[in-house]
């Protein structure tokens, strides 16, 4: 999952947003930046749900990101 992460914080500063701004655009309160912080640093695996939330905010993203 590690490649998730990394492949999430491309992304996030691609568009310019904070871990702040990125989580409270995919619906979470401005204090899951720490998650999305261990998710990014490969400490944390992503929930479905989030990476639901991802795809659908980033475009697709999902599919690219778990391809081997």
């Amino acid at each position: 999952m590690q490649r998730f992460g990394k492949k999430l914080r491309v992304l996030r500063k691609r568009h310019g947003l904070t871990l702040t701004e990125l989580a409270e655009t995919l619906g979470y309160t401005a204090y899951s930046n720490s998650y999305l912080s261990l998710i990014e640093n490969g400490k944390k695996k992503p929930t479905a749900e989030l990476a639901l939330k991802v795809a659908t905010f980033f475009g697709g993203f999902c599919r690219s990101a778990y391809a081997g």
